[in-house]
């Protein structure tokens, strides 16, 4: 096979796995795992008897048993949109081992009927992480986890802007009822008509629409802190309020 030809077959295994689901993904990396671990007990059993040379861990079986009934009814959704793993099995009896044996290794499972079948479904996002690495999907973990990461980063922007945002917002709204106030004095009894601090106080409202109460306060001479500057505006906008 030549150089160029190689690098076709890759780029197209490469675009294969792009298009495959996260689910498809995950049951490709298990598969193999599985098949190793029945491999492993036929060579366990001795020639022409069914009993077992030597018992293979409870906790191995019951990764084998949680991996096999993924690969058979489980599907899981892209962790980009949303966290959610289940399992569809065909009684209620099997439906509660199952929940159990994940159980033992710490992972919250829950039963739901559908029609007659029984989902087992996980939702939590560290709960699914952890049943990935019970059933051996290393690399798929991997990927769970970055998209996790990139999941909190975006939330926690997001919070952030949001925050911002309604600050942003109410300091915007509580400026456009300071001005309505002032505008109400000046065209009513006037500006002169205010004692000296809450005359300056209302021209550099009128003069800085858009700063702080922080910046307000810096402006006025003396400098008045926040709680100042609030307190004057405060006064301004009963006075507007008498004036109605």
């Amino acid at each position: 096979m030549d150089f160029v030809s190689s690098i076709g077959i890759s780029t197209r295994m490469r675009s294969e796995e792009n298009e495959m689901s996260f689910s498809e993904k995950v049951k490709r990396e298990l598969y193999p795992l599985q098949k190793n671990y029945f491999t492993l007990l036929e060579k366990n059993i001795k020639p022409g008897r069914y009993e077992m040379e030597t018992e293979p861990s409870s906790e191995e079986d019951l990764r084998a048993s949680i991996r096999g009934a993924f690969l058979y009814g489980g599907s899981i959704n892209d962790p980009a949109k949303s966290y959610h793993l289940e399992i569809t099995v065909k009684s209620e009896g099997e439906a509660r081992e199952l929940v159990e044996g994940m159980e033992r290794f710490g992972v919250e499972a829950h039963i739901h009927e559908r029609k007659g079948i029984y989902v087992v479904y996980v939702k939590g996002g560290s709960d699914i992480a952890t049943l990935l690495g019970v059933m051996g999907a290393h690399a798929s973990l991997m990927d769970f986890e970055n998209s996790r990461i990139l999941n909190e980063m975006r939330g926690s922007v997001n919070r952030q802007v949001n925050c911002e945002t309604a600050n942003i917002k109410r300091t915007v709204n509580s400026a456009v009822r300071q001005m309505e106030a002032i505008r109400r004095i000046e065209t009513g009894a006037g500006l002169e008509s205010l004692p000296p601090s809450l005359q300056e106080m209302a021209r550099i409202r009128l003069a800085y629409p858009q700063s702080s109460l922080s910046q307000l306060g810096e402006l006025l001479h003396p400098p008045v802190g926040k709680s100042g500057v609030n307190h004057r505006l405060r006064k301004i906008m009963e006075i507007a309020e008498e004036m109605r």
